[in-house]
């Protein structure tokens, strides 16, 4: 088993110079952008997905699957510590925030609506991503 990486932490002006506007609504204030909107949603690259913050392995290509929803999304991550999960209480009804456990970064959301073999849906914002085609 990989040793886990390390926590990276930044000041909030380092995050602002090195994201763009978008990618810093998304990942540092739990942003969510338009569906049917992001570079990725429609994209089927083998590769691997990163963040788009600090570049850690989130997802491979292989776990991708269309879900209709305008969205990027993937039955599992990468690895089971490439996330941390928390409640999001924004809505109405809560949610399973999805974040990078390398930097924090918030990714999207995860539901148990998914496919085959884990019932999960990782829903993910295109712009808290980086593919890394293979």
């Amino acid at each position: 088993m990989a040793p886990k990486a390390e926590k990276i932490q930044k000041t909030d002006e380092q995050w602002r110079q090195e994201l763009t506007p978008e990618q810093y609504r998304v990942l540092r204030e739990a942003g969510t952008e338009r569906a049917f909107t992001g570079e990725l949603w429609d994209v089927h690259d083998d590769g691997v997905y990163r963040c788009a913050g600090c570049g850690a392995e989130l997802f491979g290509s292989d776990a991708k699957f269309d879900s209709g929803t305008g969205w990027p999304s993937f039955f599992e991550p990468a690895d089971d510590d490439a996330v941390e999960t928390a409640r999001d209480w924004k809505m109405v009804i809560p949610r399973t925030e999805v974040r990078c456990s390398r930097c924090g970064g918030h990714l999207g959301h995860v539901f148990n609506d998914g496919p085959n073999p884990t019932g999960k849906r990782y829903c993910i914002n295109s712009c808290a991503l980086q593919l890394d085609k293979s």
